[in-house]
């Protein structure tokens, strides 16, 4: 049962002016994200990582390298199609004050499950594939680098959110009840029994305590009587 830790990207332009950027080509962190990026990065530098996957944009490979880069051990950026961001289709670029007024908001709020963005993606089909990702990529890493191994991965809000869901048991329509901020960790270990969600829209903590043990093992996924240490 390894560790998996999700990272938001920093911040963009597109976040700063209330753009949704989608899948737009060329989005990169500005100053504000890279510090965010650089800031993750440090956090993380003292886990030594197993496996760094990311969203194939821009703005989360940068993420994603800085993550590489303040690793002790050398450790490559593959990409990770399953993660990239939600195809929001004829919504992409623009303002999101604007998609506000339009009828199909309330259903995004509300019902997310039910939505198909315009010319774009459902967000049932998000959450599926996200998920089928982050749970196919755990079971290779498990096979590889023992339970104990800690891996990283970068993506976007809606799709981190959608995983999150997953591992909390909630139905889609509830993901709209969790918060992932720009340059945030949340952590999740997928037990033999159920997921184990450590760490939502962390921007801050001490995250050595994720750092694989002596052994490179962890307990069974037991969920502890009395909720453990």
């Amino acid at each position: 049962m390894p560790t998996l830790i999700l990272v938001r990207h920093g911040r963009t332009a597109a976040n700063a002016d209330g753009v949704l950027a989608g899948r737009s080509r060329g989005i990169g962190l500005d100053d504000v994200g890279l510090e965010q990026a650089r800031a993750v990065a440090d956090r993380l530098s003292v886990i030594p990582l197993a496996r760094l996957v990311s969203s194939p944009l821009l703005r989360t490979m940068q993420t994603a390298r800085r993550i590489a880069d303040a690793q002790k051990e050398n450790v490559q950026v593959r990409r990770e199609a399953g993660l990239v961001e939600c195809g929001y289709g004829r919504w992409t670029g623009k303002k999101i004050v604007d998609l506000a007024r339009e009828p199909l908001w309330a259903t995004v709020q509300q019902q997310p499950s039910a939505v198909e963005f315009p010319g774009g993606e459902r967000l049932a089909d998000v959450s599926a594939r996200a998920v089928e990702a982050v749970r196919r990529i755990d079971r290779r890493v498990e096979r590889r680098h023992g339970p104990g191994a800690v891996w990283a991965a970068a993506s976007h809000g809606d799709v981190i959110k959608a995983v999150l869901a997953d591992a909390l048991g909630l139905h889609l329509d509830q993901f709209q009840r969790i918060a992932v901020a720009p340059g945030s960790v949340s952590v999740i270990t997928y037990g033999s029994h159920r997921p184990s969600v450590r760490h939502v829209n962390d921007l801050g903590s001490d995250l050595s305590g994720l750092a694989p043990a002596a052994g490179g093992d962890r307990p069974s996924g037991d969920a502890p009587v009395g909720g453990g240490a």
